[in-house]
């Protein structure tokens, strides 16, 4: 069984913390919303994918990446103040967030792949142009992820130092296309997206991609960076 006073930590442990910046959270995803549906609306009503409307994957492409940043939210402030996966599901803990986290991600994907499908042709770009970004993009996505792989790893990606103590005491990892940008994961990534709205030329799944990769920043800024300073101490 994990040592749960080896994971929690008393300044988070508190509604008062486990709430810290998420009314900045809630304030940016009203604003949000309204201009990426703003964009996307006036290419949509008449397309559709495996007999789903492009208005139906448009929500789901931005209502996967809404629920899955507000868990990773809850499951994270209840992890930092009181280890409650760890108190449930003991050593199993990581496995069991991988199970929650990973398709989550993998929809995040899938749900914007079926707008671009249901959606394409419609970007107000040439096709050269879209072409020649989506490539360009693809580039920085693929090193980093390919980066996460082998020298992060997917199990830290997933947020194993509010998990376990040994994770806390890895040193920053500085190869592959971390040696460039330490912040890679929430800079590059997200570009896959942006390759598959250009590739498709879908003006709404880029309005969608572009939300996700805002959207990625603001969790960043209002759950990661704050539980960052406590593990870390800064």
């Amino acid at each position: 069984m994990i040592k749960k006073e080896n994971i929690w930590y008393q300044n988070a442990r508190s509604l008062n913390y486990f709430f810290y910046r998420q009314i900045w959270h809630l304030l940016a995803l009203l604003i949000l919303l309204p201009i990426v549906w703003a964009f996307a609306a006036p290419v949509m009503g008449e397309g559709s994918w495996l007999g789903i409307t492009d208005i139906t994957w448009f929500w789901l492409t931005i209502g996967t990446a809404v629920l899955h940043q507000i868990v990773v939210w809850i499951v994270f402030r209840l992890q930092l103040g009181w280890a409650t996966l760890s108190k449930i599901f003991g050593r199993f803990d990581l496995f069991i967030w991988s199970l929650i986290f990973l398709p989550f991600l993998l929809a995040r994907v899938i749900t914007l792949l079926g707008l671009a499908k249901s959606d394409s042709s419609s970007l107000f770009l040439p096709e050269l142009i879209a072409l020649a970004l989506a490539f360009f993009l693809l580039i920085p996505a693929i090193y980093t992820i390919w980066s996460v792989l082998r020298y992060f790893g997917i199990i830290r990606a997933l947020g194993a130092d509010h998990f376990r103590v040994s994770y806390r005491k890895m040193p920053l990892v500085k190869k592959g296309i971390f040696r460039w940008n330490s912040n890679s994961m929430y800079s590059f990534a997200f570009f896959l997206l942006w390759f598959i709205a250009l590739f498709l030329g879908s003006q709404a799944a880029l309005s969608a991609a572009l939300f996700q990769y805002l959207y990625i920043w603001v969790h960043y800024f209002c759950t990661e960076k704050p539980d960052m300073e406590i593990i870390y101490d800064k």
